[in-house]
């Protein structure tokens, strides 16, 4: 990373520098928005994807703290990724139905595993929801794409403590008060889900958040169907959410 151009534009205003800078970290936000659309209906546009992209990217560059001497990319995916995902959520290609499902079942997921201690099945959650374990499962394809976006959704709706799962989980150096002892335990709240969570799910977790492997992909390494990798990967996730759920107080308020 080039220190000196980064002092150039952040402490000496230098223009060029920072149109250098953009053009460097650019092929970031294709790389990312290439990634995403993998996972995304065939009516979303990537084209609008890297348009959302790019604001990440200026932002991230804006917000990057280069003195510490770690590397921007990193850093500048998970901000793209966020902004793609904002200007996902504020065109609503959600539909109501779809959101709906998905605040059922991660009810279910959130209230059984409180009261058993431990990862429920699909019968326990069918049951508890009422359906067959078939409509679980359909309903599992269903929110699938929800749930490629549901990590980063907010905490709690207050619009003063708007915290997103996003900047909780990922986002070690953006700005935030809270002390690296609470970054601690944000970490191990979820270290803890992950572990806990079955076999099949966690290698799904891995391979798509930490590998970025896309969906296709990870149904080719673990030779199962796509259609199998949706649903291993929203149960996940809805597991995940209900980790953080149960521990939103603590979260917000230690």
């Amino acid at each position: 990373m080039d220190i000196e151009k980064w002092k150039r534009w952040r402490e000496g205003g230098d223009r060029q520098a920072e149109i250098e800078l953009i053009e460097e970290y650019l092929p970031l936000v294709t790389y990312v928005a290439t990634r995403l659309s993998m996972g995304l209906p065939d009516t979303v546009d990537k084209d609008d994807l890297i348009s959302f992209g790019r604001f990440g990217l200026l932002d991230a560059l804006k917000k990057f703290d280069y003195m510490r001497g770690l590397q921007f990319e990193t850093y500048g995916m998970w901000r793209i990724r966020g902004s793609i995902i904002d200007g996902l959520r504020e065109c609503d290609i959600i539909p109501r139905s779809v959101r709906d499902k998905a605040k059922k079942i991660e009810e279910a997921y959130t209230v059984l595993e409180q009261e058993n201690l431990r990862t429920v099945t699909d019968e326990e959650v069918s049951e508890y929801l009422n359906i067959s374990v078939a409509e679980l499962r359909q309903t599992l394809l269903d929110v699938s794409f929800a749930s490629v976006l549901s990590l980063d959704e907010p905490i709690q709706d207050d619009e003063e403590q708007k915290h997103s799962r996003q900047t909780v989980i990922m986002d070690e150096r953006a700005e935030k008060p809270e002390t690296a002892l609470h970054k601690e335990q944000r970490k191990e709240i979820l270290a803890e889900a992950i572990e806990r969570l079955p076999a099949k799910e966690r290698t799904v977790v891995s391979l798509f958040y930490y590998e970025e492997c896309s969906l296709t992909e990870i149904a080719e390494i673990m030779e199962l169907s796509a259609s199998r990798i949706s649903q291993l990967h929203s149960k996940a996730v809805f597991r995940l959410r209900g980790a953080l759920n149960r521990s939103k107080d603590y979260l917000l308020n230690e």
